[in-house]
């Protein structure tokens, strides 16, 4: 052991004595010469209350309280909430993964803080790391795979969790689009029989003993009939059915034949038997049918093209959902409105949330300012915690698909404080078991059937919204209200500033 690196001892600091390491239950099992080693290349640190090290900066020593009282924590947004507070002999903490730095960046994962004079033995990561590998390294190698292993692990799995989630979108989305794009090829082919049919009365009414002055005014009524078409209320089925059947009374007595087949149209373009005799009076009995045809035939054009308008906004509005939940096309990192976000995210889950007839209630804080964001990966975190909701509430542990009556997924957003936007996603579901509520976000733990869940959704959730957003995510559950909160910052931290807009 003597090419060890002694240099590693900070000058003036006394050192250890190999008696008092033995008393320490990480270092009971060692030789008289290895904790020798221990002595000559560690040191004896007495530390005032206050911080030992700071998450995130370089892991650079090794740490193993003597005597004192340390608390750790960990960095939520902008908050240190603290984890372990003890005064056991023996608790270490500091670069305790030196041994893998060839693999992982080392910083230390946690903050560290004396809350009195604490006495530490301190061994710098470097030596830590070397002495591992050269008295453990049986030990070493499986602790690396465990590590590299673990995360590999994860890393598949995660790959997986997101080709699910797409397959189950671009099904959703298919399934959206297939009825205004199936809605829209069924209008244009009534549009053009109906184009055809406008010709034919057309030449009817050309050949009949119209006065100029009629055709005039016979023109008039069709501009009348489609401004009428723009301004028509959807009636309730009640109220439609004794329209039309005031329409087709009036129809059969003016000897127009198959009335009931276009009295439905007529009502729908909101026209009564009132505007019907203004019809009458201005093209007489002779040509009543071929100008009332004619007039059927220029509102049904109308509400063909109604529906192919609606049709095709509803496609292009989808494929723009698409594309904000996808953010095809756009920086990662972007100042964002979360509110485009969530409604990407409420789009493309539809016809999922539909088919297990859930209703969706927002209560959208529109006031609040935008935020800096991973916007795409933001989408993933919605998505998440839709599709759990939407699991929950279907009983989908029971093997069911259809939500009880009355069941109902909320999203929320609100100011949290000055500095923090909430973005609340609530459902009436049975609720998470106390007892589960502290593991769910857990890696690969999940209440789902072999099958139905990998169980990271909530992890890679609290690892985009803590980690990488310095935001953060807690959940409250009773039966029949559950609620998972999102808190993110409003303005980007140091490290995000460093990420640029690429």
């Amino acid at each position: 052991m003597g090419d060890l690196n002694t240099s590693n001892n900070p000058q003036g600091l006394p050192r250890c004595e190999p008696v008092e390491l033995r008393t320490l239950f990480l270092f009971e099992k060692l030789t008289d010469e290895q904790l020798a080693v221990l002595c000559r290349e560690g040191h004896i640190e007495v530390i005032q209350p206050g911080p030992v090290y700071a998450e995130g900066e370089p892991a650079d020593w090794f740490y193993v309280l003597l005597d004192g009282t340390i608390i750790t924590s960990r960095k939520v947004g902008a908050d240190d909430v603290d984890i372990t507070r003890t005064s056991q002999r023996g608790v270490y903490g500091g670069a305790f993964r030196a041994y893998v730095a060839d693999r992982n960046p080392q910083v230390y994962t946690n903050s560290m803080r004396a809350t009195e004079p604490s006495r530490f033995f301190v061994l710098s990561a470097e030596c830590f790391a070397k002495l591992m590998h050269e008295w453990f390294p049986m030990a070493v190698h499986l602790l690396e795979g465990v590590i590299t292993g673990g995360q590999a692990t994860r890393d598949a799995i995660d790959r997986r969790e997101r080709l699910l989630a797409l397959g189950a979108l671009s099904a959703g989305l298919t399934h959206e689009l297939n009825n205004p794009a199936a809605a829209a090829v069924r209008a244009t082919a009534s549009l053009r029989e109906r184009i055809s049919g406008v010709r034919g009365k057309l030449a009817v009414i050309a050949r009949g003993p119209y006065q100029r002055a009629t055709l005039e005014a016979l023109v008039k009524l069709q501009e009348n009939a489609v401004e009428k078409v723009a301004k028509a209320q959807k009636l309730d089925p009640l109220t439609a059915s004794d329209r039309e059947d005031e329409v087709c009374d009036w129809l059969d007595a003016n000897s127009i034949t198959n009335g009931w087949q276009i009295a439905p149209t007529l009502v729908q373009a909101g026209l009564d038997p009132a505007w019907l005799e203004t019809v009458r009076e201005t093209v007489g009995e002779q040509t009543l049918e071929p100008a009332v045809r004619w007039l059927y035939y220029s509102v049904e054009t109308e509400l063909l093209m109604n529906e192919i308008d609606d049709a095709t906004t509803r496609i292009s509005t989808l494929v723009g959902a698409a594309r904000q939940y996808s953010q095809l096309d756009r920086a990662p990192f972007q100042v964002i409105d979360v509110h485009d976000l969530l409604d990407s995210t409420l789009m493309m889950l539809n016809a999922k949330i539909s088919q297990a007839g859930i209703k969706v209630k927002k209560h959208y804080d529109r006031t609040l300012p935008n935020i800096p964001a991973y916007a795409g990966e933001l989408n993933q975190v919605w998505t998440n915690l839709i599709d759990n909701a939407v699991y929950a509430m279907s009983n989908g542990a029971a093997g069911g698909t259809t939500a009880q009556e009355g069941s109902v997924l909320s999203v929320r957003t609100a100011a949290d404080g000055d500095k923090r936007v909430l973005i609340e996603f609530g459902d009436n579901g049975p609720g998470i078991p106390e007892d589960l509520q502290v593991r769910i976000f857990e890696p690969f733990f999940t209440t789902k059937p072999v099958g139905h869940g990998t169980g990271l959704g909530l992890d890679i959730s609290w690892r985009i919204i803590v980690n990488k957003h310095h935001g953060d995510l807690r959940v409250t559950s009773s039966p029949g209200d559950t609620r998972f909160q999102v808190s993110l910052p409003i303005t980007q931290t140091q490290e995000q500033k460093g990420t640029g807009d690429t």
